[in-house]
């Protein structure tokens, strides 16, 4: 508990690229444990989007993770 408390504050002291970074990494671990899993539900709340799994799971994403129109 203490090392997550560490590496929260760090977090606070950190430049900004290093948040984009860092968010990237944490989304990529999060896509990574969904590979087949079937989503059975989404959600956008105020502050973060919400993943819903047929096995139960529930999965968060918050900030800003950006995205592509099509022309």
């Amino acid at each position: 508990m203490t090392d997550r408390i560490e590496e929260l504050l760090g977090l606070i002291e950190a430049e900004p690229d290093g948040l984009r970074t860092a968010e990237f990494l944490q989304t990529e671990r999060l896509l990574e444990g969904l590979v087949g899993k079937q989503i059975v539900g989404a959600t956008i709340e105020d502050t973060r989007i919400a993943i819903a799994t047929s096995d139960g799971g529930r999965y968060y994403f918050y900030g800003f993770l950006g995205a592509e129109a099509s022309g």
